[in-house]
């Protein structure tokens, strides 16, 4: 279930884009953003916030109906465009500090034509590799990491990602592609509620 290719091509730039924020940007963002009457924007928020907002714009497009991409269509894949794409959602997902599998995968089924499940498989890819260079870059800046809530959540993706493994056999991937889309965009808005009530 992993296009080994066209998992490449995205994931080089999204390394790029992933290590540069997370070591040159984040650090570099003061902690308090903005104050606007008694609203109080600190940078924690604002990273929620954008992570949110992203998150619905993506579950949106995997809401939709399926077209038949451009890539479908023709057979030829716009390399170039995947590989622009992978340093944006590099540097998307670095700013946020996730994974990015919210992003990766409506880019490769819209992007470059995957069905769902191989999305599902070189998102996988991608994030596991990305998720190193983002790693690397937050030691290198000297940012203090929890190693006990790493190892606990770790454990317990582990365990998900095994159970879900196993549902997934028995989903077919058209079906996938709404729930999966649903999911994310209430995740996405009761994230956004909550940083906007917080704040």
């Amino acid at each position: 279930m992993i296009c080994f290719k066209i998992g490449l091509i995205f994931a080089v730039p999204a390394f790029v884009g992933v290590y540069s924020v997370r070591l040159l940007v984040m650090p570099a963002l003061p902690e308090h953003i903005a104050t606007i009457g008694t609203w109080d924007l600190s940078k924690d928020a604002l990273v929620l916030i954008v992570f949110s907002l992203i998150m619905m714009m993506a579950a949106y497009a995997m809401i939709q109906p399926s077209k038949k991409s451009l890539a479908s269509a023709t057979k030829k894949l716009n390399f170039p465009l995947i590989a622009v794409e992978g340093l944006l959602v590099g540097a998307v997902t670095g700013f946020v500090g996730a994974g990015g599998g919210f992003l990766i995968i409506p880019a490769l089924v819209i992007l470059a034509g995957l069905s769902m499940k191989q999305a599902v498989g070189t998102s996988l890819m991608i994030i596991a590799l990305k998720s190193i260079f983002g790693f690397m870059g937050d030691i290198q800046s000297g940012m203090v990491i929890d190693w006990i809530l790493l190892l606990e959540i770790t454990g317990l993706s582990i365990v998900g990602a095994l159970i879900g493994e196993r549902l997934g056999r028995n989903i077919d991937g058209d079906k996938l592609k709404p729930v999966f889309g649903y999911f994310v965009l209430v995740m996405g808005a009761a994230m956004l509620l909550h940083e906007v009530l917080a704040v």
